[in-house]
Order: C-alpha cells, then sequence, then structure tokens
C-alpha cells in the first residue's frame, strides 16, 4: 500500500469519452502517477478485461491502480463510495462537510471537485482557485485538485497534486 507521503501527484480518470486515448496517455505519463480506472459504462467481464487490459499498461508504467468501486482485482486500492475493509481509498468531495466526513471515515485521500468548469458537470458551480485552497486546507489528508484541470490550471493554481479526465486524455500530459 503506498503511503501518503507517496500518494502519486498527477492523476488520470478514465471515462468513456476518453476511453480511446487511454493506452496512449498511460505511457505519457510521468513515471509514478495514478489512475483511476472508473469505465461506468461498461459491466461485468467487459469492465474486468478493459481494466486488466489497462492496469497492465498501468504498472508496466510503474503508476498507482486504483478502481472505482474495487472488486478485488489486483488493484492497489479504490475509489470514490465508502472506506473498503482494506486497502487504499481514496475519497470524494466537494464541500467542507463531505471533506469532514471522508477524513472521518479513514480516507487516505481525497479527489476535491469541480476547481474549474467541466465536461462531466457543465451545471454545477465550480469552487474556483480560492474555494479549492480554502477547503483543501481543512483536510488532514492529501487533496488532489479534479475538475477542468488541465497543466496549465495546475500551475495557475498553484497545487501539485492533480487529476483528470480531458486534461490527461492527450499525449501533451508532461
Amino acid at each position: 500500500m503506498t503511503s501518503r507521503q507517496t500518494l502519486p501527484l498527477l492523476w488520470l480518470l478514465s471515462d468513456a469519452r476518453n476511453d480511446d486515448g487511454l493506452e496512449e496517455a498511460l505511457r505519457c505519463l510521468p513515471e509514478g502517477s495514478g489512475f483511476v480506472f472508473r469505465h461506468y459504462h461498461l459491466d461485468g467481464p467487459e469492465r474486468r478485461a478493459r481494466f486488466d487490459e489497462l492496469a497492465a499498461i498501468a504498472r508496466e508504467e510503474r503508476h498507482m491502480v486504483i478502481l472505482s468501486r474495487g472488486e478485488g482485482w489486483g488493484e492497489d486500492g479504490s475509489y470514490g463510495g465508502s472506506r473498503p475493509q482494506s486497502g487504499f481509498w481514496l475519497a470524494t468531495a466537494h464541500d467542507g462537510d463531505e471533506i469532514e466526513h471522508a477524513v472521518a471515515a479513514g480516507a487516505d485521500g481525497i479527489f476535491l471537485s469541480p476547481v474549474f468548469p467541466t465536461r462531466s458537470h457543465p451545471e454545477v458551480k465550480t469552487l474556483g482557485a480560492f474555494g479549492f485552497h480554502v477547503l483543501a486546507q481543512q483536510s488532514p489528508v492529501p487533496v488532489i485538485a479534479l475538475g477542468g484541470m488541465t497543466r496549465e490550471r495546475a500551475i495557475e493554481l498553484d497545487w501539485p497534486r492533480w487529476g483528470a479526465i480531458d486534461g490527461l486524455a492527450s499525449t501533451k500530459v508532461a
């Protein structure tokens, strides 16, 4: 299990819309990045097969592999939902109450979103840089900026830990 101090700084999250470019994106991420396999659009054997393909590439690149709805498929940990009985867990939060709940439940890290406008949730009010920093400072565990993130926005936000779906789905990652 990866400790909180070595939680990757850069995270690629999978989605139906970035699926076609995930192999290349995983190979272009800096070694030791994180990969969250979500793929909510797939079920059963098809989801497992796609996970196995992408996890193999991620492992070749020495990335941490996190599985949404952890299933015991050899993942390093799980994403979202509630704390699993064992293993590494990354929670999600959108406000201070959710950060408190995630910390109390034992989260090892928290995806805090949406920082900026995002295609995933275009109707949701964003935190903005100031709001993000106010909330992130409340967390005793690492916070990962999510929502409309790109390399340029991470620099603008002045935050080392961030993740993206669209913002990392191209080869221009590092």
